[in-house]
Protein backbone atom coordinates (compact mmCIF):
# COMPACT_ATOMS: atom_id res chain seq x y z
CA UNK A 1 0.00 0.00 0.00
CA UNK A 2 1.24 3.18 -0.86
CA UNK A 3 1.48 5.69 2.43
CA UNK A 4 2.23 9.46 2.60
CA UNK A 5 3.86 9.89 5.82
CA UNK A 6 4.07 13.45 5.42
CA UNK A 7 1.61 16.21 4.47
CA UNK A 8 0.10 19.44 5.30
CA UNK A 9 -3.66 18.80 4.94
CA UNK A 10 -4.67 20.80 7.52
CA UNK A 11 -2.82 23.62 6.13
CA UNK A 12 -5.59 26.31 4.65
CA UNK A 13 -4.24 25.59 0.74
CA UNK A 14 -6.26 22.84 1.41
CA UNK A 15 -9.42 24.66 2.95
CA UNK A 16 -11.58 24.74 0.04
CA UNK A 17 -11.56 20.95 -0.73
CA UNK A 18 -9.82 19.13 1.79
CA UNK A 19 -12.22 16.20 1.14
CA UNK A 20 -11.49 15.80 -2.35
CA UNK A 21 -7.86 15.40 -1.89
CA UNK A 22 -8.78 12.10 0.43
CA UNK A 23 -10.58 11.01 -2.09
CA UNK A 24 -8.05 11.71 -5.00
CA UNK A 25 -5.44 10.24 -3.15
CA UNK A 26 -7.52 7.49 -2.38
CA UNK A 27 -8.07 6.99 -6.12
CA UNK A 28 -4.86 6.93 -6.91
CA UNK A 29 -3.73 4.19 -4.13
CA UNK A 30 -2.66 6.25 -1.77
CA UNK A 31 -4.18 3.95 1.41
CA UNK A 32 -3.22 5.99 3.88
CA UNK A 33 -1.50 9.18 4.96
CA UNK A 34 0.35 10.73 8.36
CA UNK A 35 -1.23 14.72 8.58
CA UNK A 36 1.45 17.07 9.74
CA UNK A 37 0.30 19.34 11.79
CA UNK A 38 3.07 21.83 13.63
CA UNK A 39 0.84 25.28 13.83
CA UNK A 40 -0.28 25.33 17.06
CA UNK A 41 -3.24 27.57 15.93
CA UNK A 42 -4.82 25.07 14.23
CA UNK A 43 -3.93 21.55 15.80
CA UNK A 44 -7.16 21.24 17.46
CA UNK A 45 -9.00 21.84 14.17
CA UNK A 46 -6.47 19.26 12.50
CA UNK A 47 -6.99 16.58 15.20
CA UNK A 48 -10.75 16.83 15.14
CA UNK A 49 -10.40 16.37 11.32
CA UNK A 50 -8.29 13.53 11.12
CA UNK A 51 -10.30 11.90 13.94
CA UNK A 52 -13.34 11.70 11.83
CA UNK A 53 -11.55 10.43 8.17
CA UNK A 54 -10.55 6.77 7.55
CA UNK A 55 -6.89 6.03 6.82
CA UNK A 56 -5.56 9.26 8.59
CA UNK A 57 -3.35 9.82 12.15
CA UNK A 58 -1.62 12.75 12.97
CA UNK A 59 1.82 14.16 14.08
CA UNK A 60 2.34 17.06 15.97
CA UNK A 61 4.91 19.50 17.37
CA UNK A 62 6.67 22.38 17.41
CA UNK A 63 8.34 23.60 14.09
CA UNK A 64 12.02 24.76 14.41
CA UNK A 65 10.36 28.41 13.16
CA UNK A 66 8.64 28.54 15.88
CA UNK A 67 10.76 27.55 18.73
CA UNK A 68 10.48 30.85 20.12
CA UNK A 69 6.55 30.27 21.29
CA UNK A 70 7.92 27.10 22.90
CA UNK A 71 7.23 27.42 26.90
CA UNK A 72 6.12 25.11 29.57
CA UNK A 73 2.24 25.27 28.59
CA UNK A 74 3.27 24.81 25.10
CA UNK A 75 5.05 21.69 26.09
CA UNK A 76 2.18 20.35 27.89
CA UNK A 77 -0.36 21.06 25.37
CA UNK A 78 1.84 18.06 22.97
CA UNK A 79 2.35 16.07 25.64
CA UNK A 80 -1.71 15.98 26.10
CA UNK A 81 -2.32 15.76 22.42
CA UNK A 82 0.60 13.19 22.03
CA UNK A 83 -1.41 10.73 24.20
CA UNK A 84 -4.58 10.89 21.71
CA UNK A 85 -4.78 7.55 19.82
CA UNK A 86 -5.29 9.36 16.56
CA UNK A 87 -1.71 10.74 17.41
CA UNK A 88 0.89 8.59 16.24
CA UNK A 89 3.90 10.94 15.67
CA UNK A 90 5.78 13.73 17.21
CA UNK A 91 6.65 16.35 14.93
CA UNK A 92 7.81 18.18 13.18
CA UNK A 93 10.78 19.28 14.74
CA UNK A 94 14.04 20.02 14.30
CA UNK A 95 16.93 22.78 13.65
CA UNK A 96 16.22 25.33 10.05
CA UNK A 97 19.66 27.48 9.73
CA UNK A 98 18.64 29.07 6.52
CA UNK A 99 15.60 30.73 7.73
CA UNK A 100 16.59 32.10 11.13
CA UNK A 101 13.25 32.45 11.87
CA UNK A 102 14.00 31.41 15.53
CA UNK A 103 17.68 32.54 16.93
CA UNK A 104 19.39 29.14 16.38
CA UNK A 105 20.18 28.74 20.86
CA UNK A 106 16.60 28.97 21.17
CA UNK A 107 16.20 26.38 18.77
CA UNK A 108 18.52 23.95 19.56
CA UNK A 109 17.33 24.32 23.43
CA UNK A 110 13.46 23.36 21.97
CA UNK A 111 14.46 20.67 20.46
CA UNK A 112 15.99 18.93 23.19
CA UNK A 113 13.55 19.34 25.64
CA UNK A 114 11.06 18.27 22.66
CA UNK A 115 13.03 15.47 21.66
CA UNK A 116 13.03 14.32 24.93
CA UNK A 117 9.45 14.42 25.83
CA UNK A 118 8.79 12.58 22.63
CA UNK A 119 10.86 9.78 23.36
CA UNK A 120 8.98 9.68 26.89
CA UNK A 121 5.98 9.39 25.04
CA UNK A 122 6.80 6.52 23.41
CA UNK A 123 6.46 8.27 19.83
CA UNK A 124 8.74 8.20 16.57
CA UNK A 125 10.14 11.87 15.75
CA UNK A 126 9.83 13.42 12.70
CA UNK A 127 12.60 15.86 12.01
CA UNK A 128 13.13 18.89 10.17
CA UNK A 129 16.61 19.34 8.80
CA UNK A 130 17.90 22.44 7.18
CA UNK A 131 21.80 23.29 7.32
CA UNK A 132 22.37 21.95 10.23
CA UNK A 133 23.02 19.34 10.53
CA UNK A 134 26.24 18.74 12.70
CA UNK A 135 24.44 20.35 15.47
CA UNK A 136 21.08 18.07 14.72
CA UNK A 137 23.36 14.87 14.89
CA UNK A 138 25.06 16.01 18.10
CA UNK A 139 21.47 16.42 19.70
CA UNK A 140 19.30 13.76 18.11
CA UNK A 141 22.81 10.94 19.13
CA UNK A 142 21.86 12.37 23.13
CA UNK A 143 18.22 10.34 22.88
CA UNK A 144 19.12 6.69 21.78
CA UNK A 145 16.41 5.56 22.29
CA UNK A 146 14.38 7.65 19.97
CA UNK A 147 12.56 6.38 16.42
CA UNK A 148 13.89 9.07 14.11
CA UNK A 149 12.73 9.77 10.93
CA UNK A 150 14.02 12.05 8.63
CA UNK A 151 11.71 13.91 6.95
CA UNK A 152 12.78 15.31 3.02
CA UNK A 153 15.54 13.91 3.31
CA UNK A 154 18.42 16.04 1.09
CA UNK A 155 20.67 16.83 3.51
CA UNK A 156 25.07 16.03 3.24
CA UNK A 157 26.86 13.15 4.82
CA UNK A 158 27.17 14.37 8.04
CA UNK A 159 23.60 13.33 8.88
CA UNK A 160 23.51 10.77 6.35
CA UNK A 161 26.03 8.54 8.25
CA UNK A 162 24.79 9.19 11.48
CA UNK A 163 21.54 8.12 10.87
CA UNK A 164 22.43 4.86 8.58
CA UNK A 165 25.28 4.46 11.47
CA UNK A 166 21.77 4.48 14.28
CA UNK A 167 18.99 2.87 11.62
CA UNK A 168 17.22 5.95 11.72
CA UNK A 169 14.40 6.45 8.77
CA UNK A 170 14.97 8.58 5.44
CA UNK A 171 11.70 9.98 4.20
CA UNK A 172 12.05 11.60 0.57
CA UNK A 173 9.79 14.23 -0.97
CA UNK A 174 9.48 15.09 -4.55
CA UNK A 175 12.51 16.60 -4.54
CA UNK A 176 13.81 12.73 -5.59
CA UNK A 177 12.15 13.88 -9.38
CA UNK A 178 13.84 17.11 -9.73
CA UNK A 179 16.05 18.00 -12.28
CA UNK A 180 18.73 19.11 -9.95
CA UNK A 181 18.28 15.81 -7.14
CA UNK A 182 22.14 14.90 -7.00
CA UNK A 183 21.54 12.29 -4.33
CA UNK A 184 20.74 8.75 -5.80
CA UNK A 185 23.68 7.53 -3.84
CA UNK A 186 21.51 8.09 -0.57
CA UNK A 187 18.49 6.89 -1.88
CA UNK A 188 20.43 3.43 -3.05
CA UNK A 189 22.31 3.53 0.53
CA UNK A 190 19.22 3.54 2.72
CA UNK A 191 18.30 0.12 3.60
CA UNK A 192 14.90 -1.00 1.94
CA UNK A 193 13.45 -1.40 6.15
CA UNK A 194 14.90 2.04 6.60
CA UNK A 195 12.88 3.59 3.60
CA UNK A 196 9.83 6.19 3.15
CA UNK A 197 7.85 8.30 0.91
CA UNK A 198 5.94 11.52 1.50
CA UNK A 199 4.62 14.52 -0.63
CA UNK A 200 4.89 17.09 1.71
CA UNK A 201 1.81 18.39 0.16
CA UNK A 202 0.75 20.97 -0.06
CA UNK A 203 5.24 21.91 -0.43
CA UNK A 204 7.67 20.52 -3.29
CA UNK A 205 5.08 18.94 -6.15
CA UNK A 206 7.16 16.27 -8.04
CA UNK A 207 7.42 16.57 -11.87
CA UNK A 208 5.41 15.91 -13.59
CA UNK A 209 3.03 18.51 -11.16
CA UNK A 210 5.64 21.06 -11.12
CA UNK A 211 3.97 24.41 -10.30
CA UNK A 212 1.14 23.10 -9.00
CA UNK A 213 -0.06 22.40 -5.51
CA UNK A 214 1.18 19.22 -4.23
CA UNK A 215 -1.26 16.87 -2.91
CA UNK A 216 -1.07 13.02 -1.45
CA UNK A 217 -2.57 11.53 -5.09
CA UNK A 218 0.89 12.58 -6.79
CA UNK A 219 2.62 10.29 -4.28
CA UNK A 220 3.50 7.58 -6.84
CA UNK A 221 4.76 10.06 -8.74
CA UNK A 222 7.64 10.28 -6.55
CA UNK A 223 7.37 6.12 -5.47
CA UNK A 224 8.36 5.62 -9.13
CA UNK A 225 11.64 7.77 -9.37
CA UNK A 226 12.75 6.30 -5.43
CA UNK A 227 12.41 2.96 -7.40
CA UNK A 228 14.04 3.68 -10.49
CA UNK A 229 16.74 5.23 -8.66
CA UNK A 230 17.26 1.62 -6.84
CA UNK A 231 16.60 -0.13 -9.57
CA UNK A 232 13.96 -2.47 -8.10
CA UNK A 233 10.06 -2.58 -9.36
CA UNK A 234 7.41 -0.05 -8.15
CA UNK A 235 5.64 -2.94 -6.52
CA UNK A 236 8.54 -3.93 -4.53
CA UNK A 237 9.41 0.33 -3.29
CA UNK A 238 5.43 0.11 -2.25
CA UNK A 239 5.22 -2.94 -0.28
CA UNK A 240 8.40 -1.99 1.31
CA UNK A 241 7.80 1.25 2.32
CA UNK A 242 3.60 0.91 3.26
CA UNK A 243 5.50 -1.96 5.55
CA UNK A 244 7.80 0.60 7.11
CA UNK A 245 4.99 3.29 7.95
CA UNK A 246 2.72 0.96 8.86
CA UNK A 247 5.17 -0.64 10.97
CA UNK A 248 5.77 3.19 12.53
CA UNK A 249 2.32 4.77 12.56
CA UNK A 250 -0.19 2.17 12.58
CA UNK A 251 1.58 -0.46 14.89
CA UNK A 252 -0.49 -3.49 15.78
Amino acid sequence: MLIDTHCHLGDPAFAADREGAVERMRERGVGRAVIIESELDRLDDTLDWVKRTDGLVLAAGCHPHDASRWSPAVADRLQAVWRDSAVRGAGEMGLDYHYDHSPRDVQRRVLAEQLSLAVTSRLPVIIHAREADNDLVAILTEQPAAVIVLHSFSSGPVLRDAALARGWYFSFSGMVTFRSWNQRDTVCAVPLDRLLVETDAPYLAPVPHRGRRNEPAFLADIARSVAEQRGIGLDELIAATGANAARLFWPG
